[in-house]
């Protein structure tokens, strides 16, 4: 019998930030892949097992919080495929993980220009650009995985704002 093959899940989720341009926060998305649970809500843990931090081929393990349904915490193993400091962006994959995700590919922009009103120069903000690609997941719905990347994204930025808000201080 032959089965019939679903079209993959690929959507992508934004977020705009007003408060620091571009180049700043690809500074936090590009050169810290081994340390997303800084910026992250959810991730328990995260660090390197291979390669040097930021650099294609690098690969970090991340796990996650326990849920509060009581499934218990997940973990990922990732490996970044792709860095672009011109246009602010990179591409990761999932290589393995605990709750079976197949074929997951993810790209980060970093978009300069669209986050105020400073007419697209660049220093009115930027917008973060998560696109995501995977195979269909079993039991899943692509429309529960989206809300989360929204919410996960949203509590990102909120984080950064924080880590920068720190950063303007501590000079």
């Amino acid at each position: 019998m032959e089965q019939k093959s679903q079209p993959r899940w690929e959507y992508k989720v934004s977020a705009r930030l007003t408060y620091a341009p571009a180049d700043q926060i690809w500074s936090l998305v590009a050169k810290d892949f081994f340390n997303l649970h800084k910026y992250y809500p959810g991730i328990a843990t995260c660090y390197g097992v291979h390669g040097t931090n930021g650099e294609p081929g690098c690969v970090r393990y991340c796990t996650t919080f326990e849920t509060a349904t009581g499934s218990g915490a997940m973990w990922f193993k990732e490996r970044l495929i792709a860095a672009n400091p011109i246009d602010r962006s990179l591409t990761y994959e999932i290589l393995d993980c605990s709750i079976g995700l197949k074929s997951y590919v993810a790209s980060i922009k970093v978009v300069p220009g669209r986050g105020g009103d400073s007419g697209g120069d660049g220093d009115g903000g930027c917008v973060i650009e998560w696109s995501i690609s995977l195979d269909p997941v079993e039991g899943g719905r692509m429309e529960d995985m989206m809300k989360s990347y929204e919410d996960g994204l949203k509590g990102m930025v909120k984080k950064m704002k924080d880590a920068l808000g720190s950063q303007e201080q501590a000079e």
